[in-house]
């Protein structure tokens, strides 16, 4: 039990579903829980039951769960409030983060997420800030997309950086839109009526590198034939993007540490110092650990820029948000002018499987690509199969219980080879039972929201031994629970 048992917890979701499982769960770590379902009874509870936490949906039957909370949060200074919503888009986590909530959950949570952010919350002294309050935030669609776990996870670290000038870095493989990160906390930011300049070390000859950045005094070198202001100067008030920061030059990074350092630029010829006030998004797809180890570039230039990091995972490890990206990228292109093409399902399915070496901007150019090659208006699979090579069709990735008896069969094969047929049929046996016992009792508690008799009614066993198995594979009923709570 919770050193913080006994505090009054109001949770609001229309799903009765989700408020029992919320419920049953907080009760059993101590806390006092009251569970309603609509604004009108959130407000009334607010006064009633005077909760020190407010766990609310967004979407319920009388209207929009995130309109008031800054106004409740004014009314009720004390209140700490959790944001639980299955519309996972960036715009989702900027409002809740806008409105003054404490955290942004997206559906469906991990039990174990909520229980620790609820502790955070509780834990907190009155009047901190955590995650902290945005100012503005527009109601527009983000460029961002995907609502798979590790874009939520994206989300909410740019939800919690909008409001300050941490450092960021931005890590990830070429095309996951580093750039589009950098844009969206600047279009947020307080800094978002100044400039945003982006420059690539990549495309930029090594020598021309501090004069690109700094600027430079006419006649400073061979071409130099006016005084230019370098990007630190274009980029003042705003936010200044150094892409492929891995690629900077040893000389340029020593000249960057101390202008991070100093707040002051000098330019290439000049000897005046020139204050400049920049936020600083930088972004690499190398190993910046390993450029260090080989003397590549600066431990110390790193650990200033990587205040704050953010990693963009590779397409290939969020399959599921392919066919949203794809089907907004055809619609993109429609408003373009292209032909208005769909995609179908099983179409979509195959892109699934694709490895996407080159990411979302792969993906992209080939949604452009279909729409001019497609002479219906859905785009099938025959389509798809004939645009891509054969050789670049990954086979569908295993999922856990896959491996999991994948690594059975070779311990089972090595074994076989060793004591012979008659022994390792049994141990085959007690292999992948212990693979797949446990994910088939975690699975079927998920299907029967934790009901222990209608589980063990579905797997053919008495409630005792489900139990006694619960008890062997360490399997807690509750935290198993993992539907998709509803569309709220």
């Amino acid at each position: 039990m919770t050193a913080l048992a006994g505090r009054k917890i109001l949770v609001v979701d229309d799903d009765p579903a989700v408020c029992l499982v919320i419920e049953e769960a907080l009760k059993r770590q101590g806390y006092m829980v009251k569970t309603v379902g609509s604004i009108a009874e959130r407000r009334r509870q607010l006064e009633e039951f005077q909760p020190e936490l407010l766990i609310s949906d967004v979407m319920l039957p009388d209207g929009d769960g995130l309109e008031d909370i800054a106004s409740i949060i004014a009314r009720h200074p004390a209140l700490r409030v959790i944001i639980l919503s299955a519309q996972n888009t960036l715009n989702t986590a900027v409002r809740a983060t806008a409105q003054g909530a404490f955290e942004y959950l997206p559906k469906p949570f991990d039990l174990n997420d909520l229980s620790h952010a609820v502790e955070a919350a509780l834990g907190q002294v009155p009047g901190a800030d955590s995650f902290a309050q945005a100012e503005g935030g527009s109601g527009e669609e983000m460029p961002l997309i995907g609502r798979s776990a590790a874009m939520q996870e994206v989300y909410r670290t740019i939800a919690r950086v909008i409001s300050n000038d941490l450092s960021i870095l931005v890590l990830g493989e070429s095309g996951t839109g580093k750039e589009l990160v950098a844009e969206a906390i600047h279009n947020l930011g307080r800094r978002r009526e100044f400039p945003f300049v982006a420059i690539n070390m990549a495309a930029i000859p090594r020598e021309l590198v501090e004069a690109e950045l700094f600027g430079y005094e006419k006649g400073a070198f061979t071409g130099a034939s006016a005084r230019t202001a370098g990007k630190f100067e274009q980029a003042q008030g705003g936010t200044l993007f150094l892409d492929e920061i891995g690629d900077m030059p040893m000389e340029a990074q020593t000249r960057l540490l101390r202008v991070l350092q100093s707040g002051e630029v000098t330019t290439v010829g000049g000897n005046r110092p020139i204050r400049v006030d920049v936020r600083i998004i930088a972004a690499t797809n190398q190993d910046l650990g390993a450029l260090i180890a080989e003397g590549r570039f600066r431990e110390d230039l790193f650990y200033r820029l990587n205040v704050v990091p953010i990693h963009l995972p590779a397409l290939r490890d969020r399959s599921d948000d392919v066919p949203l990206l794809a089907r907004y990228f055809l619609e993109q292109s429609a408003q373009e002018g292209l032909p208005r093409k769909a995609l179908a399902d099983d179409a979509a399915g195959l892109l699934r499987l694709y490895n996407w070496p080159g990411n979302v901007r792969e993906l992209k150019n080939l949604m452009q690509r279909l729409t001019v090659l497609a002479r219906d208006t859905v785009i099938g699979p025959d389509l798809l199969r004939q645009v891509l090579a054969v050789d670049d069709m990954a086979e569908p990735r295993a999922t856990a219980c896959e491996e999991s008896l994948r690594e059975a069969v070779r311990r089972w094969t090595r074994e076989h080879l060793t004591i012979g047929a008659s022994n390792s049929q049994a141990n085959m046996h007690d292999l992948l039972l212990g693979c797949v016992e446990p994910i088939l009792l975690s699975e079927t508690l998920a299907a029967v929201d934790g009901n222990q008799i209608k589980a063990a009614a579905m797997l053919g066993i008495n409630r005792n031994t489900l139990r006694k198995k619960l008890t062997v594979y360490d399997i807690d009923p509750v935290q198993r629970i993992r539907r998709n709570w509803g569309q709220g």
